[in-house]
């Protein structure tokens, strides 16, 4: 474990320095009592992969003393988890997931192949970020780890699933992105009129299930009110 601040208000709790769920699942157990508590000092907690990001109140309190004021929190074990598992419909293929027989290719297999190899783990929801309810998801498969694009998009629609790297993602949002798109769900993935927002939070997991044109539209209409 290691400490290092972040400007004048934000203090880096560092666990480890490699993704692994059960330093991600310690992460989260300290970020979530440090939230329970509600220390007058604290303006927020920041979960990422092997971190966490302490924003406080420098007028209420010093560097040095809130070092010793996590100190307590360090101790927190992960709980057996309800694991929330969150099913993502998504239609893979097509205008919805340009880029999956680039995918295939570059991974010598079938579009098929990269679908069931997709849809078939249970993701972990390591972290949130880029932007508001983007899930940073564990677990792929690496036979279908595929680099990013060259050129990233302008514009990515939002809930576009897309693969960079070792790992897979949803954009919330339309964005500009860079990552392989290899499917669309039609869910809302970030309302801000919704508490809480995201659709998706840290410690929950994922399962895709392929759909076709037709449930994607009809899904669409449920939630974002018509069809585009």
């Amino acid at each position: 474990m290691d400490f290092k601040p972040a400007g004048d208000s934000a203090l880096v709790i560092i666990f480890g320095n490699e993704i692994s769920e059960s330093v991600n699942k310690k992460v989260h157990a300290v970020a979530n009592a440090i939230e329970k508590a509600k220390p007058e000092w604290l303006i927020e907690v920041v979960p990422t992969y092997t971190s966490i990001y302490v924003y406080y109140d420098p007028l209420k309190i010093s560097y040095q003393e809130i070092l010793k004021a996590v100190g307590p929190f360090l101790s927190a074990e992960p709980k057996e988890e309800e694991h929330r598992v969150v099913e993502i419909p998504t239609v893979y293929g097509g205008e919805f997931g340009p880029d999956i027989e680039f995918v295939a290719n570059y991974n010598g297999l079938t579009v098929d192949d990269v679908i069931e190899l997709h849809s078939k783990p249970l993701y972990r929801v390591y972290m949130l970020g880029f932007t508001p309810g983007f899930a940073y998801l564990g677990g792929m498969d690496e036979r279908i780890a595929t680099p990013r694009l060259e050129k990233p998009r302008l514009k990515v629609p939002a809930g576009s699933v897309g693969i960079a790297g070792k790992q897979t993602g949803i954009y919330p949002l339309e964005s500009p992105g860079g990552w392989r798109l290899i499917g669309r769900t039609p869910l809302k993935l970030f309302d801000p009129s919704k508490d809480p927002p995201t659709l998706l939070q840290p410690g929950n997991y994922v399962k895709f299930v392929p759909i076709d044109e037709k449930e994607f539209w009809e899904i669409y209409k449920l939630n974002w009110g018509e069809q585009r």
